[in-house]
């Protein structure tokens, strides 16, 4: 059986550089940073004191005060992202619902809600008196849930979950059901919401996170020798996938297509890369496999770069194992140096800006280099600080999540 083609059509973004797409990739493109002092909750004690929220977030602006309460905040950005892709691609009327299905990836999904029913609890008498929304808010699949409900979509519907790798994998996922023949349209991507008392005190406690509390639109510096961890984000990046054909009937706007993806694991450590990026090096490798190209096709890597010693080295490594001298003819950058650390929604966002960067023909940068760090090749372009026109025919997506888990997504330039 052929293997049926698979484009995008329709995009939708909440973030820490702006609550709609155009306002993501304006900030990806002028090299802005979405980190600052934590409101959510008082940080004071904490060795993080910041993080990259998204800004000025109300969620009666999209949500009847009721239908807010029912849904835990990764949900509402899941919601809020899927519903202007859904629009951007023209979804409402005239397709076969039954075809139509939602695949997202949600690494942590309630983090929230589990930690104000469990504080709630413990400081009771030890009656249980829990939110019967409680388990409905907080488990992941409530993202995927909710997207089918409110739009009527009957096709294939789940989450992943694979830590930093959830959301990439998921577009996978969808990728594959619509090129077997098993859907006609996804909506996929991730989500996230962990920047709570929680999650920043569970990362500083593996020391995960940079403590650079006196400068925060500083912390996030990929590449860096003075990189000392990544930043914590939260927001939703949502696609639209579709059958070419499908797509074609119907008038779609076509945005790239997904050539292919690769999944692999480390097989090494539950929280620390392989040294060597022996995982890494196979996961690229079985992605442009997957996609049909060669190493000298690619143009843009958008790269996993969280920001952390040892993370960030080896994934250079593995680059230059797989691209050999190719790889100094590549654009590399990590938005996550704007955007944060969005862990289970990361795949989602940064599929997003490889997409842009195609459409666009401008890889955004890899912002905060200061010094160049001597155990990672200087001949390498890894677009510092200023984004770089250059035109991107072929951009690859890299997330690698605790557990090993890797993932590679291949979007290239639409050609009928």
């Amino acid at each position: 059986m052929a293997l049926r083609r698979v484009v995008v059509t329709g995009l939708g973004a909440i973030t820490p550089l702006g609550k709609t797409v155009a306002e993501y990739w304006d900030g990806l493109s002028r090299g802005v940073s979405g980190a600052a002092p934590i409101t959510r909750f008082d940080a004071s004690k904490f060795k993080t004191r910041f993080a990259c929220e998204v800004k000025g977030y109300n969620p009666d602006d999209y949500f009847e005060r009721k239908e807010g309460r029912k849904m835990d905040l990764f949900t509402q950005f899941a919601i809020i992202a899927s519903d202007q892709a859904i629009a951007d691609a023209g979804l409402q009327e005239g397709v076969n619902k039954d075809r139509v299905g939602v695949i997202w990836g949600s690494g942590i999904g309630g983090l929230r809600t589990f930690q104000e029913e469990c504080i709630a609890f413990g400081r009771g008498d030890g009656t249980p008196r829990f939110n019967p929304f409680f388990i409905p808010k907080m488990i992941a699949d409530s993202s995927s849930g909710n997207i089918s409900i409110k739009h009527g979509f009957r096709g294939p519907n789940f989450v992943t979950t694979s830590a930093c790798a959830s959301s990439s994998d998921s577009i996978i996922a969808a990728f594959n059901y619509i090129r077997l023949n098993m859907a006609d349209v996804i909506v996929t991507g991730g989500s996230e919401a962990a920047i709570t008392e929680a999650g920043v005190g569970g990362f500083n406690a593996i020391k995960a996170m940079s403590e650079r509390n006196d400068a925060p639109e500083l912390a996030s510096r990929p590449y860096d020798k003075e990189r000392d961890g990544f930043v914590l984000g939260e927001g939703a990046g949502a696609l639209v996938l579709e059958e070419y054909e499908h797509a074609k009937a119907r008038g779609a706007k076509i945005y790239a297509e997904l050539l292919g993806g690769g999944l692999s694991s480390d097989a090494y450590h539950i929280t620390a890369p392989d040294p060597d990026g022996n995982g890494v090096v196979l996961v690229m490798q079985n992605a442009l496999r997957d996609a049909g190209i060669t190493p000298a096709d690619v143009d843009y890597i958008n790269t996993h770069g969280t920001s952390t010693p040892l993370g960030d080295g080896a994934e250079v490594k593995a680059i230059q194992k797989v691209f050999g001298e190719d790889a100094y003819n590549l654009n590399i950058s990590s938005t996550k140096s704007m955007t944060g650390h969005l862990l289970g929604g990361a795949g989602g966002i940064e599929a997003l800006a490889s997409i842009l960067a195609i459409q666009h023909g401008v890889v955004p940068p890899t912002i905060n280099h200061f010094t160049d760090d001597p155990e990672l090749d200087a001949r390498l372009n890894f677009t510092f600080n200023q984004a770089q026109q250059r035109e991107v025919n072929v951009a690859l997506s890299n997330t690698f999540g605790f557990g090993g888990h890797n993932t590679s997504v291949v979007f290239g330039k639409f050609r009928d």
